[in-house]
């Protein structure tokens, strides 16, 4: 976390895909439960090579990153695209003019898409987070690396907006806001805020050709890949297929009042979601629902919806009013056709005519998912919607006139939801069960009706996703119709601190900013033992208060020596400010206050004798780790109690030879070991000699044993 952020920034292009021709800027908003990192050139493009990555991920305390997250998203592309364009530098009319960012890369990129401004805008700085250990003093909260700010604004709507504003070569200049708002009823979902200008500009000097542009298309297109950490690119816990990391099994539904469906409540938009993969290690199809880790107690890696709504879409440059019929495109597409995997050229007629024809083509009679049927994506291929890359999804707006001076704002929300972490582990270890044979626990459907179909019933939980996605969409639309002034949950503490004791961790905020606000009621605790934002990291409540008993200080005593701990705080209200969903609590955002660096217990320093010291457990048996310091991270730890406050300790293999040394400077009496030798090696079983050494030269030697 003490990484420079010219380091960060570099890592993150490197992980966009992002190479030195094309060098662009990419900034994060890590503030809620779904995270992703934007781009100065208006959309995520699909990247190459091994530093690869993919984004949006959610739910983000269950890990973010390549390695690490629970990413649902590929790239994004937007595409503008016009009839009879007279070109500037061409100097002649052409039929068709389409340009854009994305999907992937391109050599002549930086010929079309022109940056103007890229900018992190937050409505107040996120919290001071401090973690004291046997380290002293630690800044212990990510968004040190990645909510770095370049304005702050009080009169902001959302907690955190991306402003992105570019020209492109045909003529139309681009602002875009992403919006995000940090609280648990709105934390799941994106606003992306769209106005598209008829300035004439058309390249990077800013040279203008006024002109008007006849029958312009806006297209959005969207590569889901809803895998996470299941991906096999994750070292030592991928249990997924690997073409699931560009999206081989995603599958997608549009919908709208084009298509009358039950249940929508005049919803546009669309959701995709994990459909049984071909490429999957489950021996059939009807056990790939969810994608469940077979060998590790069956939890659920892709049980989660993901997609867009339409919030609101000109009806025209003089028309203000939204237009119930945009999108007017949703047509599923192709994911590596040559549309959209060919080197792009903007002066080729031909080509350019065949993606304005994608980008207008209107709706399909059936929407994706039901083209291709229970068999999914590995019994379906279409030259134009899929060639064995997966199906994308396009939303296209169109066709507008705009003359020279014209703009059309276009608003949608991104989201994505689906069963919690908690309920992914407790279902997929039930399906586990009845799939091996090792148990029968009730099986308990949404409706309540239960099953002892153990497949049946963890497709039936995998699909509540759909009603669960839906939601997220219908509060979006709500908070968009209120102008994005819903009430929001109290702020967080302005400071967070955790300090190692030895007998207790105590924890300590400020007041937050909303103490005296209506509805406010206290704060709650949450503690992870061992793993922090990690996909395997179990969160457990470890303290509220309420307005009538508020307090700001906690002691948790309940932590055990040996282990690392994790905290987060969240203010939260009484549920009578909850327009969305009256009577539930707001809580803000627990990613203001998460801490990344561990506090545990430390005993103190022993001073007058070294007979004290001890190296625990011992024997080490690594078949019982469970009952020494957990199954999680530190499965190896060996620690070292009794010390001085200052010595030398060095460990030994019973032939002599020194493996591992460490100079204890942290004054107090605990070391840890995570037995591995100074070169990384983890060490095999035998029998080991620990060798202490104080200042004023006295030593001692403890032999212990390690078993593997």
């Amino acid at each position: 976390m003490k990484t420079r952020l010219w380091v960060i920034t570099l890592s993150l292009m490197l992980v966009a895909g992002v190479y030195p021709a094309h060098t662009q800027q990419i900034k994060w908003i890590r503030v809620a439960e779904l995270q992703s990192f934007f781009n100065e050139i208006g959309a995520e493009y699909e990247c190459e090579g091994a530093n690869c990555t993919n984004h949006l991920d959610w739910p983000a305390q269950y890990g973010v990153g390549s390695l690490a997250g629970q990413h649902n998203c590929r790239m994004r592309a937007v595409w503008i695209g016009c009839k009879n364009f007279d070109d500037p530098v061409e100097k002649k009319i052409k039929s068709v003019k389409v340009v854009g960012s994305g999907p992937r890369d391109f050599a002549d990129r930086t010929n079309q898409i022109f940056p103007v401004e890229f900018k992190l805008i937050a409505k107040s700085p996120h919290p001071t987070v401090v973690v004291y250990n046997d380290l002293g003093p630690n800044n212990a909260t990510d968004l040190n690396d990645f909510d770095k700010l370049d304005a702050v604004d009080p009169n902001l709507v959302a907690d955190r907006e991306i402003l992105v504003r570019f020209n492109t070569s045909i003529g139309v200049s681009v602002t875009k806001k992403v919006l995000m708002f940090a609280n648990s009823s709105h934390g799941n979902y994106f606003i992306h805020d769209y106005v598209f200008k008829n300035t004439g500009i058309y390249n990077q000097a800013g040279d203008t050709k006024q002109q008007t542009l006849d029958s312009v298309w806006f297209y959005f297109f969207y590569r889901y890949a809803i895998n996470g950490v299941t991906t096999s690119t994750r070292a030592n816990s991928a249990w997924g297929a690997f073409s699931t990391e560009w999206g081989a099994s995603t599958v997608n539904h549009d919908f709208g009042d084009y298509r009358p469906e039950p249940g929508y409540t005049s919803l546009r938009g669309f959701y995709s979601w994990y459909g049984p993969n071909k490429d999957s290690p489950r021996p059939a199809y009807v056990e790939d629902w969810g994608c469940h880790n077979i060998n590790v107690e069956g939890t659920l890696g892709s049980a989660k919806y993901v997609g867009c709504v339409t919030l609101h879409a000109d009806t025209s440059p003089q028309n203000l009013a939204d237009d119930p019929l945009q999108p007017k495109t949703t047509w599923f597409i192709g994911s590596d056709i040559t549309e959209v995997s060919a080197t792009v050229s903007q002066y080729s007629e031909t080509f350019m005519a065949s993606r304005y024809a994608y980008m207008s083509e209107g709706h399909p009679p059936r929407p994706h998912d039901v083209v291709i049927g229970e068999t999914y994506e590995q019994d379906y291929s279409d030259p134009k919607r899929q060639t064995g890359g997966g199906t994308s999804q396009g939303q296209g707006y169109g066709p507008y006139r705009l003359a020279f001076g014209d703009s059309i704002h276009i608003v949608f929300a991104e989201g994505v939801s689906g069963l919690s972490w908690e309920k992914c582990r407790e279902i997929g270890a039930n399906w586990l069960q009845w799939r091996n044979g090792t148990g029968a626990p009730p099986l308990v459907m949404p409706d309540g009706s239960t099953t002892t179909d153990h497949n049946l019933y963890k497709r039936r939980w995998c699909e509540t996703g759909r009603d669960s996605i839906l939601k997220t969409f219908q509060r979006a639309v709500l908070n968009a119709q209120a102008g994005y002034h819903l009430k929001s949950a109290p702020p967080p503490p302005s400071s967070f601190t955790v300090t190692s004791g030895g007998d207790r961790i105590r924890l300590e905020w400020s007041p937050s900013a909303g103490e005296s606000d209506a509805g406010f009621n206290g704060y709650v605790v949450y503690r992870s033992r061992g793993l922090v934002l990690d996909f395997q990291a179990e969160y457990e409540k470890i303290f509220e208060c309420n307005k009538s008993n508020i307090v700001h200080s906690f002691d948790d005593v309940s932590a055990r020596r040996g282990f690392d701990y994790y905290y987060y705080i969240q203010s939260k209200d009484d549920g009578t400010q909850n327009t969305v969903e009256p009577g539930k609590p707001l809580y803000s955002s627990l990613f203001w206050t998460v801490t990344s660096v561990a506090a545990n217990l430390q005993r103190p320093a022993v001073t007058s004798t070294l007979d004290s010291i001890r190296v625990v457990p011992n024997p080490y048996d690594i078949r019982s780790r469970v009952f020494q310091f957990g199954v999680k991270s530190q499965y190896d730890r060996i620690a070292f109690y009794g010390l001085p406050p200052i010595c030398k300790l060095m460990i030994f293999t019973e032939s002599g030879e020194r493996i591992w040394q460490k100079d204890h400077t942290s004054s107090t009496g605990d070391e840890l070991w995570d037995s591995t030798t100074s070169s990384g090696q983890i060490v095999a079983s035998g029998i080991y000699i620990l060798y202490v050494e104080a200042p004023d030269g006295r030593s001692v030697i403890r032999k212990f044993v390690v078993i593997r």
